[in-house]
């Protein structure tokens, strides 16, 4: 890879999306917080643009439709727009046509709003159901970064699991799509939101820039080529002391030293080029299983 790092920073723009699919019940006035996350955007539209940094937005269609004034801005900064479902809903409990169903209702949006059609996905919750690898394939998406097997490196995934809770675990088929690695500690919304039955902590800033910093040293030490996803949320992130933090996690990663900052779009493109299934699938990784895994 180009660098011993890179560093994605990513933005969920769900608006009120979560909160019409009813996060907090009917309570109207939860949807101003969602609300929240529309006006702190430019904020960090500002901080983007004064420290050169490219990003990734994933937006439900749903924000899309509500915002498309935001969107374009997005864009015509220069960042990577990707989608985040339609009304940030659970996709594990959506039969397979549904699913399509809100995917392409996203894809509509994103398109008559923004001219755009994205390259990568990340699930509401990533909440993943058994279809969505496949539904993805189908819909030429290069890239999904809702899984979590493992922390700093790309791998393909696979589509086909069968886990029955009393029956062996049976591993399904590789494919295109990169995945992109995701963990809930490199996440926002669990330190600093409080949905009472979700999220209840309120922690400061410093103590998630010490969790934050200490994961990105070690990725940069340990993994080079690998990809630092950062996940936020302009609902919880975009308050002042929040924005001051990023910035001091900015500091930290171009002190390292050879770190890029990235569009997870671009990062996941070089990483595909620069490892074809084939080749990948040769090289022994644990997540190489099935029937597009080399026989033993």
């Amino acid at each position: 890879m180009a660098a011993p790092l890179s560093v994605c920073l990513t933005f969920d723009f769900d608006a009120m999306s979560p909160w019409a699919l009813g996060m907090a019940g009917r309570n109207v006035a939860a949807l101003s917080r969602g609300e929240f996350g529309a006006f702190a955007v430019p904020r960090i539209l500002a901080l983007l643009e004064r420290r050169g940094i490219p990003a990734t937005f994933f937006v439900p269609g749903h924000t899309v439709l509500a915002y498309p004034e935001l969107v374009r801005a997005i864009r015509d900064a220069g960042h990577e727009l990707g989608h985040h479902g339609w009304v940030h809903e659970p996709l594990s409990e959506l039969e397979p046509e549904r699913e399509r169903e809100v995917l392409r209702r996203g894809l509509d949006a994103l398109d008559s709003v923004a001219g755009v059609t994205p390259l990568g996905y990340r699930a509401p919750n990533v909440d993943v159901s058994e279809a969505t690898v496949e539904i993805l394939l189908e819909h030429g998406f290069l890239y999904d970064a809702s899984f979590s097997g493992s922390d700093f490196e790309p791998y393909y995934l696979r589509r086909g699991d069968a886990f029955p809770p009393d029956g062996e675990y049976v591993f399904g088929e590789n494919t295109e799509l990169v995945g992109i690695p995701f963990a809930w500690h490199l996440s926002d919304f669990q330190y600093f939101e409080f949905v009472p039955g979700i999220t209840v902590r309120q922690d400061p800033p410093s103590t998630v820039l010490e969790i934050w910093r200490g994961e990105l040293e070690w990725a940069h030490a340990n993994v080079p080529g690998g990809v630092f996803d950062l996940v936020m949320h302009p609902q919880a992130i975009g308050r002042g002391p929040r924005l001051a933090m990023v910035e001091r996690l900015i500091d930290a990663a171009e002190a390292l030293g050879g770190v890029v900052f990235e569009r997870v779009g671009d990062y996941a493109s070089r990483w595909r080029a620069e490892h074809p299934l084939a080749e990948w699938l040769s090289g022994g990784t644990v997540h190489a299983r099935g029937a597009a895994a080399p026989a033993p």
